[in-house]
């Protein structure tokens, strides 16, 4: 599933638009999409933000490894629910390289990290008014009946500028204060 990060050589990928809260405009996101492929428990994931990348806060590089707390800062995320149950994983990317994965088993409930999931293979690439981030992960590694079941997602980030304030963008938002973990937000549907 290795993908190129050139946009242009990705025609058959259909981009899924995420939307901003109302409550969390950013005025240097201009865009921001996401492409999806799913092969068995395998994830192929491209973010790509369009705007003023000099005025979002970018996180540092650090080593690729399980950090807690990424969502606190400019951070790419994934929930995926297998068949019909409560139960749901969540995926953490920053663009430092560094990720997170846990499993919950309800809305918010039984918060279950995962460090020991297969690491997701990542790739980034800039242009003055462009970021990408590809993200390539096994979910078998978190939970094997996965394989078998229709999925569905939820794709959301959360974009810091440099002066502080967040804006946080998802396929659908519910009423009230931003919450990826709802239901509303679970939005698009991939089969086994």
């Amino acid at each position: 599933m290795d993908k190129p990060l050139d946009n242009d050589a990705m025609p058959d990928f259909a981009m899924h638009a995420l939307l901003p809260h109302p409550d969390t405009p950013e005025s240097a996101v201009r865009t921001l999409s996401v492409a999806v492929e799913r092969d068995g428990a395998r994830l192929w994931l491209r973010y790509v933000v369009g705007g003023d990348m000099e005025a979002i806060a970018w996180p540092s590089p650090a080593s690729p490894e399980f950090t807690d707390g990424l969502w606190q800062h400019t951070c790419f995320e994934v929930f995926v629910r297998g068949g019909q149950g409560a139960a749901y994983f969540e995926g953490n990317f920053s663009p430092s390289w560094e990720y997170a994965f846990y499993g919950f088993s309800g809305y918010r409930a039984g918060m279950k990290p995962y460090p020991n999931a297969t690491d997701p293979g990542v790739a980034l690439d800039w242009h003055d008014d462009q970021f990408g981030m590809e993200v390539t992960m096994d979910l078998a590694s978190i939970s094997p009946k996965l394989v078998a079941q229709d999925w569905t997602i939820g794709l959301s980030a959360v974009i810091e500028n440099t002066e502080g304030g967040k804006s946080y963008h998802a396929l659908a938002h519910p009423g009230g204060a931003p919450d990826f973990h709802h239901a509303a937000c679970f939005a698009l549907e991939l089969k086994a």
